[in-house]
Parts: C-alpha cells; structure tokens; sequence
C-alpha cells in the first residue's frame, strides 16, 4: 500500500477515530508487522498535538508460544506492574487507538482451559478500569490493518501479495478511505446520517424488538427504560467527540437483562479468544441463555457463557441495515469489527451506560437495577440477514415495522 494512502488512513485514525486533544497523552497497541503505519500514526498524533505517544507492541507469533510453552499458572501472573501503568493512563486522561491485525483462528490448536484461565484473570485484574472506555470516560478507537494469514483466509484462491491487495481495498473501502476524498468529512456526513436512525428510534421509546428471520431466529429483545440509542460518534463527558470503531454502520441500545425471549441463530463465524465459533444459536427464557448450540468450537462457545452470570444476558442490541456497504462487499471477514457492521447482533455480557438516560452517573448496582446488564464479557454475535423482519413493540400493544428484508424502513 502507498504512503499517501497509509498517511491518509492514519490521519482519519488519529483526527476523527481518537480525536487526541492538545496537551493529551496517546497510548497506542499495534503488531510490529505494522511499524510503518504506526510511525504515521504518531507523527499525525504529535502534530494534533499529543503530548506524549506511547505504543505498546505486540506480536501474535510470540503470543503463542508464550500460550504453547508456559503453564497454566505461569499464563496466570498479571503482575502489579501492568495494572499500575493502566492506573497512571487512567489518571493522566489518555485516550487509546487499537490497532487491529490479529489473523483468525490463530490460537485454534491451543488449549482452552489455558485460554480461558488466563483471559478470566486478565479480565477480573482489569474490571476497576473497564469503565473508562466502556462508559467513554476517555476516547478510543479501533481500526484495523491486514496480515498476509487473514488475507489468505479471506481469499485463498489468490496469491498472498494479491490476498493483501483485496483485504487491504476492503478495509479502505469500509472505512472511506480513497485517493480521492476527505475521509474526515465523509465521516461526518455518514455519523450525521446514524444520528438520524438514532433520533427516529429514541421517540419512539419501544418497549421490545421483534426480530424473525429465515435462518430460524425468532427472538423477542426488551429493552431498558429511558433507553438512548447512540451510534457513530461517542462523547466524553467533556464533550469530546470520537468514532469507538472505524468502520461502523450500527445503532446499538440497551436491552433489558430479564426480558429476553426466543431463539436467536448466528449467522456469522465468531472468532473469540483465538478460536472460530461456526454455526451456533442460542435459546433465551427471562434475558438468560437456557440452551444452546454450535456447530464448531462449541466448549468455546461455553466458556464464554460460563464466564460469569452476567455472560449468559444481553448487554447490547444493535441495528445494521442488510444493504450496507460492508455487507455488500460480500466478504466474511472473520473479524468483529467487520462483521457486526455487516449485520444485526447482539452482544452477551456488560452494557454501555450511554445507552440509558443518565447512565455516566449511574453505578453499577444502579444501572443493573434498572435492567441493564454487569459483566466481565462484552462480546458480539451477528444474526442479522437479508430476510431479517424488526417489528417496534410499545407499551401500548402497538406495533411498527422498523427492518423489512433486512434494511430499515423508518
């Protein structure tokens, strides 16, 4: 990929994704296979004027032996340090830009219970910090970045440098990214029009989601009182305007933990703690999972649930139009951040507080109170198809049709 292209992208990542202010600290995490992008990420931070970019390596290869090689408790030590430079970012207003190039699957012959362990220590040493991002305390930004074994993965009858080739004019694509546009204003125009499905949706105040579909799903999703539907741009509390994930085409809200009922059928791979979860459903009575069932790496599918209690309701409900640009691109990209621009879906565990009228202020007890759900999980399932039917329940009994086939019609 061209330089003036790599600047462009990193420039969109840095100005609309993170949106670092004058005088903020910027911690970035990328593979070391992308210095290059990297380095252009901190110079567009710099001149943004950041006042210091730190960047926190990683590399996938390594990642594995230390899983393949260590023991279980050795992979359970998250020493003190780690969470005492979490506190330090925290307490110096840093924001965060994620970039994503992991290859799918890449942990699929490494032992779950390691995983697991690991991942549910990681998580539990993390929770007094979660909220910073989850409830936009500081800004954040996902964007993402190919590697010749996702691309492969993605289009294996090409070549790997064409692999890249397409997987890299996907990702421009999804995040509006050409030779010649201002991706920056793109961006404000596309956030404007998902703050306009927001505010038809917010009067409305619906007490449930009826979703059916052709693959089986028939699910009945309530949602929270006072509930604020939000996507696009996210605000911090001192009003600074971000995009959380480049692309986006959602609008998400929250659903109510105890009113969820039905089954829902994937319809999209899950690729969750380094494995490949295919062909799965789940079965709701009263917001929890009574039942379900996958067609591939389902005791991954059951750690995730038997995470904690929190894992087995909904903490988020989110609409995607079926004709949508990432969907139309027709590409299973095995990542979330794609796929669940591409499609309807759900996320099992914790909710957003700005999905609820005066959620920034509400404590966790207050927010489970009020329907919303508490987890150390927040993961995305996409269920959403070209059939897909979304009917508006109110309080009232009345109806209105929100999805039909597979696109809003509000």
């Amino acid at each position: 990929m061209n330089e003036s292209i790599l600047r462009k992208y990193a420039k969109l990542a840095v100005r609309s994704g993170v949106n670092v202010q004058k005088g903020q600290p910027l911690v970035i995490t990328a593979s070391v296979r992308d210095a290059d992008f990297t380095e252009y990420c901190v110079e567009e931070a710099y001149k943004a004027g950041a006042s210091v970019v730190n960047v926190k390596w990683n590399d996938e290869v390594i990642s594995h032996m230390d899983y393949e090689y260590q023991d279980t408790e050795t992979l359970k030590i998250i020493p003190d340090w780690f969470i005492d430079r979490v506190r330090y970012e925290h307490d110096n207003k840093a924001c965060y830009l994620h970039i994503e190039s992991e290859t799918p699957g890449f942990m699929s012959d490494i032992d779950q219970e390691k995983l697991t362990a690991r991942r549910l220590v990681y998580m539990e040493k993390m929770k007094p910090y979660r909220a910073y991002t989850m409830n936009n305390i500081g800004q954040w930004s996902i964007v993402a970045l190919p590697n010749p074994k996702w691309a492969k993965k993605l289009f294996p009858d090409l070549a790997e440098d064409k692999a890249v080739e397409a997987l890299w004019k996907a990702i421009l694509t999804a995040v509006r990214v050409r030779e010649d546009n201002d991706p920056v204003a793109e961006w404000e125009a596309h956030d404007k029009e998902l703050a306009d499905h927001c505010r038809i949706l917010n009067d409305h105040q619906f007490d449930k989601l009826h979703f059916e579909s052709e693959t089986g799903t028939d699910l009945y999703v309530g949602l929270v009182k006072d509930h604020i539907w939000c996507g696009g741009i996210g605000e911090t509390p001192e009003g600074i305007c971000f995009n959380p994930n480049m692309p986006t085409e959602e609008v998400f809200c929250m659903p109510d933990r105890n009113r969820v009922d039905g089954k829902v059928v994937a319809s999209k791979p899950l690729s969750y703690n380094g494995k490949v979860i295919e062909d799965f459903w789940f079965e709701f009575k009263d917001g929890a999972v009574v039942d379900y069932g996958a067609g591939k790496s389902e005791e991954a599918l059951k750690q995730l649930l038997d995470t904690d209690e929190g894992s087995k309701h909904l903490g988020e409900v989110a609409l995607i139009s079926y004709d949508s640009p990432i969907s139309n691109m027709n590409i299973l990209f095995f990542n979330t951040l794609f796929d669940e621009n591409a499609s309807c879906h759900l996320a099992l565990g914790r909710c957003y507080a700005e999905n609820i009228k005066g959620g920034y202020d509400m404590t966790e007890e207050d927010i489970l109170a009020a329907g919303g759900n508490q987890s150390l999980n927040h993961e995305d399932f996409m269920f959403g198809t070209r059939g897909m039917k979304v009917t508006g329940i109110k309080a009232d009994g009345s109806t209105v049709e929100i999805f039909r086939n597979g696109n809003f019609v509000m």
